[in-house]
């Protein structure tokens, strides 16, 4: 089998380039792509290492050390947690990079029949796999993105009604929540209904008026004794049932803005 080393290198060095401007999308380096381009050939220069009769353990030992050159060459060192956030990351899109194509190459390469695989003799053009590797990265910076925003918006959340246990929920921080009932002046936090039932039973509820995208109606609301967030006490809120399911995963609970504000100010 023949080896083309300039094409080993020459993917060798995109993956790595690739991998490199994720990371500095994804944590937001703002580095310079001459530093990525240096960094990247330095780990296609490692491939040299594959010709040097080591044995394996510290053949890996060079690998983790030329890992650790590139985040130098790359990001420079700042301080040690953003350092270890940015070798993290590239080990974790390297694995997840390098996961998704060798399966679309035993996808399109193997046959099986039962539990033997064999080779078909039909690779996949290394060509095509460099196209579909920023594909891939475009979407894990995509779903990375939608996560963090989503996960640093939700909520542990404990509502205390009187004589009753306390209703631990997930909840999450909507901007757009801005219910507030015009007589008591309380806020209202949404909570969906089957996950209220048993806490209102004989609750006489208070109807609070609504008004968003063209529709009206009233919010069934309930009294409550306060709530916590992060071992923070709120009082000044109503709770009020959600007739339709938020289709949030996890989420049972929208939170209203003024929560945001509140927040902010306790930290």
């Amino acid at each position: 089998m023949k080896i083309y080393l300039d094409v080993v290198f020459f993917i060798n060095f995109s993956y790595d380039l690739l991998i490199l401007m994720t990371i500095d999308i994804t944590l937001k380096r703002h580095t310079k792509m001459k530093k990525m381009i240096i960094s990247a050939l330095v780990g296609s220069l490692s491939l040299a290492l594959l010709f040097i009769p080591l044995q394996s353990f510290y053949l890996f030992i060079l690998k983790n050390i030329v890992s650790v050159i590139m985040i130098l060459i790359a990001f420079g060192y700042r301080d040690l947690k953003s350092f270890l956030s940015n070798l993290f990351y590239l080990y974790m899109i390297s694995i997840t990079l390098g996961g998704f194509l060798y399966y679309l190459d035993i996808q399109f390469s193997y046959k099986n029949q039962g539990l033997i695989f064999f080779f078909e003799g039909l690779s996949i053009n290394y060509i095509l796999l460099i196209i579909i590797a920023p594909v891939i990265l475009y979407l894990y910076i995509k779903e990375h993105k939608k996560m963090t925003t989503t996960y640093n918006l939700n909520y542990e959340v404990k509502i205390f009604f009187k004589d009753e246990e306390p209703l631990a929920i997930n909840g999450f921080l909507d901007s757009g929540n801005r219910l507030r009932d015009p007589i008591t002046k309380k806020y209202i936090i949404l909570v969906e209904k089957n996950f209220l039932e048993k806490y209102i039973n004989n609750k006489d509820p208070i109807y609070v008026p609504y008004k968003a995208l063209n529709k009206s109606g009233l919010v069934k609301c309930f009294k409550i004794d306060h709530l916590t967030i992060n071992n923070q006490r709120f009082t000044n809120y109503l709770v009020g049932e959600a007739l339709e399911n938020f289709n949030l995963e996890g989420i049972k609970c929208i939170l209203n803005y003024k929560l945001m504000e509140e927040l902010c100010l306790e930290n």
